[in-house]
């Protein structure tokens, strides 16, 4: 029996916070599917096109894992892809108190479990927003995103 986990999320822009979670979901399942969601009520600095391909860039080397996008519930997209274990990062207690109201709503509306994986310490300050901010107003970003994010930040931000 293999065990699929979903690692749903917006990735506006991938961090290499996202990253570790990624490798440490894979070390943990025998697939990991990274699944970027298309909002249409958020307003993303890069679309869903480009934030799947900047994640496929930055988890090339990851056998196990695959990237797609997805809209709509996350329960329907697990259904569809016959996963069952969402994996979620978790920096603070504010984040956990988010996300344990997240997973037991997908509990009870798809019968999807929650694997909670706390962040690496080296990552814990880390978001996308933070990132985005920083960029905007020219402060340096490297080491906190893959390179190649950092490339197209750059060029966005230009």
């Amino acid at each position: 029996m293999t065990l699929t986990a979903l690692c749903p999320g917006t990735f506006d822009p991938v961090t290499n916070g996202h990253v570790d979670i990624v490798q440490r979901a894979a070390g943990l399942f025998d697939g990991v599917v990274v699944a970027v969601v298309e909002n249409p009520a958020k307003e993303p600095l890069f679309p869903v096109a480009e934030r799947v391909e900047m994640l496929r860039e930055s988890l090339s080397g990851l056998a196990n894992v695959e990237v797609e996008s997805f809209s709509g519930l996350l329960v329907d997209y697990a259904r569809t892809r016959g996963v069952g274990v969402i994996v979620k990062g978790l920096r603070a207690v504010s984040d956990f108190d988010y996300e344990l109201q997240m997973a037991q709503m997908n509990r009870h509306l798809g019968e999807v479990e929650t694997c909670f994986v706390p962040t690496s310490p080296r990552w814990s300050y880390l978001s996308s927003s933070l990132v985005k901010e920083i960029a905007r107003f020219g402060g340096d970003v490297s080491g906190l995103v893959p390179e190649q994010v950092l490339r197209r930040l750059k060029e966005r931000l230009a």
